[in-house]
């Protein structure tokens, strides 16, 4: 399935952002977008490199004031200085133009432009705003995302096209001609921006809103009507389950589809919560529909009445936590390990049996049952763990598995249908 599913994608222009090309049969990239005050350089490259060593390709900022323009340069240098490369996107709305025009070293530091048609301007200033914005991007070779949004779509545009509808001898509903609106308004500024002599290979195009199925027939539409890459995000998800449910619902659809060059999840945080969460949800989107691999997956048991103890949950969280949090280590030196596949089972239903199937699982006792784990590599038992010290055991094991399999020679994931997991198998 995975296979097919990359071979299905939506064929599409390429765009290179900073060496990171987009589109034209690429991988699906994972991007975010910061919350600090940009002018704030130190909060801003620090919460930028937390993103990008959560795994975020493409990290974007606000660029609202002269102050926030300012700071860019500051804050591409901070990166830089601490071997951080992950693309930097400035997020232009209102004022774009004046501060592009203003700050060159801005320009020069971002790696993408992202305008709003919607809020470039009103009357004869909006044609003129969006050719500065335009022109700047030719002039510094920067890519530009022209992404509309249905909270702030062209007024002018929107009326005209309800006019257009009234005139129909079968009208369409007001939200069937809002979501051809946001289509029509990103076809018409990606065309306006091709005549100003902005390149087609130069543009993406995104049309946000924040309904699941409105999104779904936004990009659909969209897809069939242009060849641009395509980024997509369902703007304000919202918080939690909500904002993660609702943002897998509608991306899952679309990427089974092919659509989908690049990806954000749009999560509302808790108070203080850690922004990363939106990285590590886009990632676990697409790696759980076999589009990419960025850290091994952990299956687990949800647990019943055979399992009351929480050990099997204990060792699955912090099993989880390890592997993420030797990634940023890991996927430089051990090429592959993203796709290795981890279990932490509860009892003998069917731990042996899911055990086997990973490249490395547990199988723990359940209540009432002999107080042993039996552990499994590559479908074969090696070693029974009893005792208390079973999770250190079994990250031991863990670690030993992931140097001998991955730390030797080059190495290319082949599909094991038998155990449903990306084997890594040694070449030469």
């Amino acid at each position: 399935m995975a296979s097919d599913l990359r071979h299905a994608r939506r064929t599409s222009r390429q765009v290179d952002i900073a060496g990171h090309p987009v589109g034209g049969g690429a991988p699906v990239l994972v991007q975010s977008m910061t919350n600090t005050d940009t002018a704030d350089v130190a909060a801003t490259a620090a919460q930028v490199k937390a993103l990008a060593d959560a795994g975020s390709e493409i990290v974007r900022v606000t660029v609202n004031t002269a102050e926030a323009a300012a700071a860019v340069p500051a804050i591409r240098a901070a990166l830089d200085a601490q071997g951080c490369a992950v693309p930097l996107v400035g997020d232009f709305h209102f004022n774009g133009h004046k501060l592009l025009t203003e700050h060159p070293e801005c320009a020069r530091a971002l790696a993408k432009f992202r305008i709003n048609p919607g809020n470039v301007g009103k009357g004869h200033k909006r044609d003129t705003q969006f050719a500065v914005l335009i022109e700047k991007a030719i002039e510094f070779d920067k890519p530009v995302r022209i992404g509309v949004n249905w909270g702030s779509l062209d007024p002018a545009l929107l009326a005209r096209m309800m006019d257009a509808n009234a005139a129909r001898s079968e009208p369409w509903t007001a939200d069937a001609v809002m979501r051809d609106a946001l289509v029509v308004s990103a076809l018409e500024s990606a065309q306006r921006a091709e005549e100003l002599g902005l390149p087609g290979d130069r543009i993406i195009l995104s049309c946000k809103v924040s309904d699941v199925q409105d999104l779904i027939a936004v990009y659909t539409d969209l897809a069939q009507r242009c060849d641009y890459p395509l980024h997509l995000g369902l703007t304000e998800a919202g918080m939690g389950s909500k904002g993660i449910v609702a943002s897998t619902a509608a991306m899952a659809v679309l990427l089974q589809r092919g659509i989908g060059d690049t990806i954000r999840v749009s999560l509302t945080p808790e108070p203080n919560g850690d922004r990363t969460r939106e990285v590590i949800v886009a990632q676990e989107i697409l790696q759980t529909m076999g589009l990419r691999s960025f850290v091994p997956m952990v299956t687990a048991c949800p647990g019943c009445g055979r399992t009351t103890s929480t050990t099997f949950q204990e060792l699955a969280e912090k099993i989880q936590a390890y592997l993420r949090a030797q990634m940023p280590a890991w996927r430089a030196r051990y090429p592959g390990v993203a796709g290795m596949q981890v279990a932490v089972m509860g009892c003998v239903v069917n731990g042996p049996g899911e055990s086997k199937l990973a490249n490395i699982g547990i199988s723990l006792p359940g209540t009432g049952e002999t107080p042993v784990a039996p552990v499994y590599v590559d479908g074969q038992k090696t070693v029974t763990l009893k005792g208390a010290r079973i999770a250190e055991e079994f990250q031991a094991i863990v670690d030993d598995y992931v140097r001998a399999t991955y730390g030797g020679a080059p190495r290319t994931p082949q599909l094991d249908p038998e155990r449903r997991t990306i084997a890594v198998k040694a070449v030469g």
